[in-house]
């Protein structure tokens, strides 16, 4: 499967968190790169999505999308950081 950038996911967590993820620096869980979400790897499905880290390509985030709701798990992540509008 093929993957996009975490600007393929921008409208997501911008209408699930108010997070302009473009700009929002992450920290990977597992091996703590620090790194633009923009630069993540994206894998989307009809379902969901996996957000992965550039660098050791660990799970940053799950976004999984049900009729009514959408769930996010973001336990691969150490931080987001996200600046102010």
């Amino acid at each position: 499967m093929t993957h996009l950038d975490g600007n393929a996911l921008a409208g997501t967590f911008a209408d699930i968190l108010g997070i302009e993820i473009t700009t929002a620096v992450g920290l990977c869980g597992s091996c703590h790169h620090r790194f633009e979400l923009a630069r993540a790897h994206a894998f989307i499905t009809a379902i969901g999505a996996v957000l992965r880290c550039e660098s050791c390509h660990g799970a940053l985030a799950v976004i999984g999308q049900k009729p009514r709701e959408v769930l996010v798990n973001f336990s691969g992540m150490a931080s987001v950081t996200s600046a102010r509008p």
